[in-house]
Order: structure tokens, then C-alpha cells, then sequence
């Protein structure tokens, strides 16, 4: 009888680290490549040279700022049922980079170059459900970088003052793995300086709407349809 029970035990966790194998729950993800880059943007409006009264020749028009990794932050959350109890699953990391093209005196005519999102370094507080994540959710291994592409910005004023705080809008398609759907960002903005923008974009998106299935494991449940997308950052003149 003890023989029997130390089988059937064993033959139950020999099935459950299967079942956990194939949910990629146990396989190492691919790490990331080399640390995040951003896409040079190409100005639509050069810089132009303005000679004043006296002769001295400077330049104005729209500066190239860059997403600082090191100060940004993305984070992504949804709610689930986790062993009976509604927790909040929030993952993150600082590996995004991007490019901005700003002139405060003109700020209507900002442009925001692509941001990009190494999907291998997000993380949340548990190992499992991190692999989960990066090898059946998001399939890292194939997709490294979720890719947001802006096609217009709105909402800017005209001008804009160093400490100001302004609202406005980036639309533009987001491509997770190899789908790609519209989506708009609300974006709240700061001048801190003339070298440096701070601020935050929000967005929530719809699992369903990139086929993010969340795979079947025990004591998880209900887990949310609706995702926030939120990248904190820090953007430095380059």
C-alpha cells in the first residue's frame, strides 16, 4: 500500500512538472539582447539659423530629447484571482527607449518617434508567472520588443515654459508579437528645463485584441480582459 501511494504520488508530480514544462512555466526565457537603444527620429522641421541685430548667428527649432532608461519606467496591470483572492498584477521594467523632437516655442509641432519595449526584461513579483509571461503569453522569444509607432499628436498648446505641465494625446499603433492595433496614449508632460521633459503616458488595451491568452494553471482564475499600459519617463536633450 505505501509502495503503491509513493507511486501514484510520484507519478502526480512527474504530470504536474509535464503540464508545468509545456506551460513554459519552467523554461528558462530568452534574456534580452543587449540593452535597449532608441529609433533615431528624423526631424520633419529643421533646425533653422536666426541672425539677430547685432549679427550673432544661433539656432532654434525642434530638439531631439531621449527617453532615459535609467530614470523611466513602463509597467503594465491587470487583475486576477490568485488561491481565492482578487490581487492586482503589476509588471515592469525600465528598458524603454524612445525619441522626441521639441521646440517649447513651437510645442503644437511636436513629434514622438517610435518607443520601444524590451518585452524579455518585464517582470513581476513572481518567477512562474514571469515565464508564463515571456514564453507563452508574449512568446519573447520570437517578439522581443513591443513597438509603439506614433501617427499623430494632439492636444499641445502652442507654447510651452519651462515647469509647465500640459495634457495631450500620441495616437499610434502598438504592435505586441506580430499584431498591431490602434491605440491612444494620454499623456501628462512637464518642461523641467531646457535639456529635460518628465511625465507619464497611460493607455489600456484589450487582451483579446492580440490574442494574449493567459494559460490554464492551477489556483489562477478570472483574470482580467483589461490591461493599463503606463511608461513613466525621463527624456534628456541629446
Amino acid at each position: 500500500m505505501k509502495l503503491r501511494r509513493f507511486l501514484l504520488g510520484g507519478g502526480l508530480l512527474l504530470a504536474t512538472a509535464v503540464f508545468l514544462s509545456a506551460c513554459g512555466l519552467l523554461q528558462e526565457p530568452e534574456a534580452a539582447s543587449a540593452p535597449i537603444e532608441a529609433v533615431p527620429l528624423t526631424i520633419e522641421t529643421p533646425t533653422m539659423a536666426v541672425t539677430d541685430t547685432t549679427g550673432s548667428t544661433s539656432t532654434n527649432g525642434p530638439v531631439i530629447f531621449q527617453i532615459d532608461p535609467a530614470q523611466s519606467q513602463v509597467r503594465f496591470e491587470l487583475d486576477e484571482d490568485l488561491r481565492g483572492s482578487r490581487i492586482t498584477v503589476v509588471g515592469t521594467t525600465n528598458q524603454v527607449a524612445g525619441e522626441l523632437a521639441v521646440d517649447l516655442a513651437n510645442a503644437a509641432a511636436t513629434q514622438v518617434g517610435i518607443i520601444q519595449i524590451n518585452a524579455r526584461t518585464l517582470a513581476t513579483d513572481n518567477n512562474f508567472r514571469n515565464r508564463a509571461i515571456q514564453n507563452e503569453i508574449l512568446d519573447t522569444g520570437a517578439h522581443e520588443f513591443i513597438t509603439f509607432t506614433p501617427t499623430a499628436v494632439t492636444g499641445l498648446p502652442e507654447t510651452v515654459n519651462i515647469g509647465d505641465t500640459v495634457t495631450f494625446s500620441i495616437a499610434g499603433d502598438l504592435t505586441i508579437r506580430d499584431i498591431s492595433n490602434p491605440v491612444t496614449f494620454v499623456v501628462q508632460a512637464t518642461a523641467v528645463s531646457s535639456t529635460q521633459l518628465s511625465g507619464a503616458a497611460t493607455a489600456t488595451i484589450s487582451r483579446g485584441d492580440y490574442g494574449l491568452q493567459i494559460p490554464s494553471v492551477p489556483n489562477v482564475a478570472n483574470v482580467e480582459e483589461e490591461v493599463e499600459l503606463i511608461i513613466e519617463f525621463v527624456a534628456n536633450a541629446s
